[in-house]
């Protein structure tokens, strides 16, 4: 029996933006740091796909042509590790690109076993646009968040690093 694989060709509008239930019970949710992360980046999904209507897009489809776009000739596996993804899904995510015509894999003058990604004319057409409506999202984001949006941000950042480090212990792995 073959397996048939679903391939995504268009950004899918996102569901619910997880938002509490009034009324609902939430238990040890509504106390976790984690959880209210996990309802902010679900509301933040469902305003970047209004934002980007129309463009055939996704965070992580937007991510990769920013990165590609600055890091002309990256490899797909610097990719993967950018954008913390297995090598797998940075191949299909680089397919996807490579199929839009927004991103082309060209041989390494240094090395013939390997190839770098680059944009294309219509991948740098395509980034432009999408780049400036998500600016303007993320503008309109951090007006709303006032004087506390520099701080937020910088404390996401640090509870990265810090939630990263813990990956990285050595410690009580329970």
């Amino acid at each position: 029996m073959s397996r048939i694989r679903s391939s995504k060709t268009v950004a899918e509008p996102p569901g619910a933006s997880l938002l509490p239930v009034p009324g609902l019970d939430y238990g040890v949710l509504d106390e976790l740091l984690g959880y209210a992360l996990r309802r902010a980046q679900a509301a933040l999904y469902v305003d970047f796909h209004r934002a980007t209507e129309g463009l055939d897009v996704s965070p992580p489809r937007f991510a990769a042509l920013v990165l590609v776009g600055r890091n002309p000739g990256m490899r797909q596996g610097l990719l993967a590790q950018a954008m913390g993804l297995h090598r797998s899904g940075a191949l299909r995510l680089t397919d996807w690109l490579t199929t839009r015509g927004w991103v082309e894999r060209q041989d390494d003058a240094d090395d013939a076993r390997s190839w770098g990604l680059f944009l294309t004319a219509a991948g740098k057409r395509k980034l432009a646009e999408i780049e400036r409506r998500v600016r303007a999202h993320d503008e309109r984001l951090m007006r709303g968040l006032g004087d506390r949006a520099a701080s937020l941000k910088a404390d996401l950042e640090r509870l990265a690093a810090t939630a990263a480090a813990n990956n990285n212990d050595d410690g009580d792995k329970r």
